[in-house]
């Protein structure tokens, strides 16, 4: 920071220094430099710049900014020497004593942050206390600087939206797991004794049956404005991104507790935990925060599930008693992927299907009676999307997404039918269009691949590649020719024949959704306020039918809709509205 060097020179040196004249500091190359990062932060937000870009873009202004001051600090010869040493040594100092305290709540990027706001804030200090006296000036700029790292201590970090705007809280203030930890105690086991069967009208896996996003069921209210969704019932659980699935009249899902992870049992009707099974270990990222990410499925009168970590876990639906669990990273050769492990299991003939992430062992197939190893295909290394079973040409076959591409896998045997290459880190699921398309992400944007079948033969093109619509990790739904979804957090409609863009509308965060069929609507659950908004799934923009205030804290859990009721969480809580009149 600047130090003005203006000092009072003793007799001795007046009389050697006759006429000279000492330059004052200048601040404005500094000013500069953070009036243009600031600028872009607060600016890019409005940008139509994919999440990636979006994220890269502002990490490199930060990186600049850090360097590009650094240099204009300490190359500056109007300011002395040992004044500029003197508060580069405070900064080193204060982040020292200050990184510490700050990993558990902001982790390793307080000193970028702490940087970023010693540099601002020092800099303005100089520029208001300009005309103080040099004593002034330099004590003020070091206590500015002690004051940036004695606040990084006192605030948590809570990770980032899909906007990549922070969540920051007091230090004290309790976390929601914290106070979920609190009040919640364990029902035990259930043991009852009673089978769980699927019914019809049940949602048994991530997404729905088929993983498709749709609801059939024609009885919803969906006039908000004359019969508003009530209330059922609503209650703190752990964290995680766990979806939900309803089966039987039992909800379950994954959560983090404490050093736990879990996967839970709910009674439908009234949200009361009937069982938990425990698997030691904690997952946690910064960004993100604590808690597994895969949506359990239902087979069977069994719950398969996936942890962070990568153990899939064998459990009796009725009480959560263990069946058997294998350890994907291991069985794979693999290291627990940056986001953790986010795809759902596949139950399919007799097998369950789970990505691993090894290096020639990407997608692995266990016995589902048993645990036994199966099969194996490679894939590529890193896919936050689930496999899931679809029907091309009247051949039941499992599509799978990775950043090598989409490939069709014969599901007894495991042997790939065909594969289209494509880039891009996939979130989301693709989608069959018809007999013989797949609508699939593909590197910043959309593809629509086409399957050749001719005789024992498959193969795969690329129809178009699309950025009219970059879904980043919310799926899009596909209805009479249009796909509907979120474009960076703005929801639009594009033609699924050309790929082409039909309209741009409202900007609802990173939102996810499902389909209702019936009457043709979108419900839509925004990413940062919980609110659930009916769009008409329409190639013509329209206004939305209706809206209300859901859940409360930002949810990238993917919806549910069971027997006329929706069911929602997020990291904090969880909530039943009634939806039949």
């Amino acid at each position: 920071m600047a130090i003005d060097t203006e000092l009072p020179l003793s007799q001795t040196q007046l009389e050697r220094t006759t006429a000279q004249v000492v330059k004052p500091p200048h601040y404005w190359p500094g000013v500069v430099m953070l009036a243009m990062y600031w600028a872009y932060a607060f600016s890019c937000r409005h940008l139509e710049l994919s999440m990636l870009v979006l994220f890269l873009s502002r990490m490199a202004a930060l990186l600049l900014l850090l360097l590009g001051f650094s240099i204009w600090w300490l190359t500056n010869r109007r300011i002395a020497r040992r004044e500029r040493w003197m508060a580069v040594a405070v900064t080193l100092g204060g982040a020292a004593l200050a990184v510490p305290l700050t990993l558990t709540t902001l982790g390793p990027a307080v000193v970028v942050l702490g940087l970023l706001f010693v540099f601002t804030l020092g800099t303005l200090w100089l520029v208001v206390s300009k005309r103080a006296t040099p004593r002034v000036r330099r004590w003020g700029l070091w206590t500015t600087i002690c004051l940036v790292w004695v606040g990084c201590t006192l605030v948590r970090w809570n990770g980032l939206n899909g906007d990549q705007e922070s969540d920051v809280r007091w230090r004290w203030q309790p976390t929601a797991e914290e106070l979920f930890l609190a009040e919640h105690s364990s029902a035990g086991d259930a043991n009852d004794g009673a089978a769980v069967e699927l019914m019809p009208g049940d949602w048994p896996e991530f997404r729905g049956a088929g993983r498709e996003g749709r609801v059939e069921d024609s009885g919803l209210a969906l006039d908000w404005n004359a019969y508003p969704p009530q209330s059922v019932w609503k209650k703190r659980v752990g964290p995680g991104w766990s979806s939900l699935i309803v089966v039987g009249g039992r909800l379950y899902t994954q959560e983090q507790r404490g050093r736990v992870e879990t996967v839970v049992c709910y009674k439908a009707a009234t949200g009361d935990e009937l069982w938990e099974h425990k698997e030691e270990g904690r997952f946690e990222e910064t960004v993100s925060g604590p808690g597994p990410r895969a949506t359990p499925t239902f087979a069977d009168g069994r719950i398969y599930a996936v942890g962070a970590r990568g153990k899939l876990s064998c459990l009796d639906a009725a009480n959560g008693r263990a069946i058997w669990s294998r350890d994907l990273a291991a069985d794979a050769g693999a290291s627990v992927p940056q986001w953790g492990f986010s795809s759902s299991p596949l139950v399919v003939e007799g097998l369950v299907v789970a990505y691993a992430g090894g290096p020639d062992q990407g997608l692995l197939a266990y016995r589902a009676d048993t645990g036994d190893p199966a099969w194996q295909v490679a894939t590529g290394k890193n896919t936050y999307s689930s496999p899931q079973l679809v029907s091309l040409d009247g051949t039941k076959q499992i599509l799978f997404l990775s950043d090598s591409g989409l490939i069709g896998i014969e599901p007894s045997r495991g042997v790939v039918l065909w594969e289209c290459s494509l880039k891009g880190m996939p979130a989301i699921q693709p989608h069959v269009v018809g007999d013989m398309e797949i609508l699939t992400p593909a590197g910043d944007g959309l593809s629509l691949v086409k399957i050749h079948h001719r005789g024992d033969v498959w193969s795969a093109e690329q129809r178009w590649s699309s950025r009219a619509l970059r879904p980043s990790f919310n799926d899009v739904v596909v209805h009479d020719g249009a796909i509907y979804g979120l474009d960076e957090g703005i929801f639009c409609c594009v033609d699924l024949q050309t790929g082409k863009r039909r309209w741009k509308g409202e900007r609802y965060g990173h939102a996810t959704m499902v389909f209702l069929v019936e009457p043709s609507l979108l419900l839509v659950i925004s990413e940062k306020k919980g609110t659930a908004i009916l769009l008409p799934a329409d190639p013509e923009p329209q206004d939305e039918r209706g809206r209300f205030q859901a859940i409360e804290g930002k949810t990238w859990n993917h919806p549910v809709i069971a027997h006329g009721r929706l069911y929602l969480r997020n990291d904090e809580e969880m909530v039943c509205y009634e939806l039949h009149q």
